[in-house]
């Protein structure tokens, strides 16, 4: 069982070990409870690519309440209003899309810091603080959130040693589709110039002390980038996952030519 005042991913990665996560999309509590029950590290609960709002979220993170599962949200945007509130729902980890910048990233750790680090406003009161932590857990919650920044444009490629160098970025995460997309190559994370950018990318973050993670569709690629060095990776979606199973269901009844 998790214990809600520590967060074991972010300690298991300072140690230099590997975590195993999944998106999860469907905005479902019901498929958060299944896919933590499985086992998994940590959710990776997206609030930029689907409808999920701050109600939801909140039953999302109680579903998984009970299990080893580290509950990680990824803003809809570097904002920090919003980061404030998906923070006070209970999540224990924020990724924060399109950072590019020194300045941007010392943005997103600003709104996950409470003051003199960062401009978090403190309120006792929110799940993500125990109903009215005292004083003491409250600073020991807030130690342990864990922030890491997107890296899906060229700009982020080209600025990764400023990036390296912003205190309170624990890691950050290649999102292989807009990258590819952005340098001119749609959807085509394969293309060697995404590839050789991704490899300089890994070059730079993996000695660095901050972790570095991606997503993929199946354990085979995982194991791959565990033994490259990846301590954060999905090997699955709630939403894609299903769909693909689905549909080969489908096509399989098809070619029987029964209906």
């Amino acid at each position: 069982m998790l214990n809600q005042y520590t967060n074991p991913v972010k300690r298991a990665m300072a140690e230099g070990k590997a975590t195993l996560g999944s998106w999860l999309q469907s905005c479902s509590p019901v498929m958060a409870e299944i896919l933590a029950e499985a086992g998994f590290d940590w959710l990776l609960i997206d609030m930029e690519h689907s409808p999920l709002g701050l109600e939801t979220l909140v039953s999302i993170i109680q579903a998984m309440k009970g299990t080893a599962a580290v509950p990680f949200v990824r803003a809809p945007w570097n904002d920090f209003v919003t980061i404030k509130r998906i923070l006070d729902c209970g999540t224990y980890g924020i990724i924060v899309p399109y950072v590019n910048t020194r300045e941007e990233a010392e943005r997103a750790v600003a709104a996950c810091k409470y003051p003199p680090a960062g401009i978090r406003g403190i309120a006792g009161s929110p799940r993500g603080n125990d109903y009215g932590a005292t004083k003491e857990r409250l600073k020991v919650i807030s130690e342990e959130i864990c922030v890491i920044t997107q890296i899906e444009t060229p700009a982020a490629a080209a600025n990764i040693d400023d990036l390296l160098t912003v205190d309170g970025v624990d890691g950050f995460f290649i999102g292989p589709m807009d990258l590819s997309t952005s340098m001119g190559h749609f959807a085509d994370p394969s293309h060697p110039e995404v590839q050789k950018t991704i490899r300089a990318l890994e070059e730079k973050v993996l000695p660095s002390g901050k972790f570095l993670g991606t997503l993929t569709s199946s354990m085979e690629q995982a194991e791959e980038l565990f033994r490259r060095g990846y301590q954060f990776v999905t090997v699955m979606s709630d939403t894609t996952s299903l769909g693909a199973m689905a549909r080969e269901r489908v096509n399989r009844f098809r070619t029987l030519g029964l209906g």
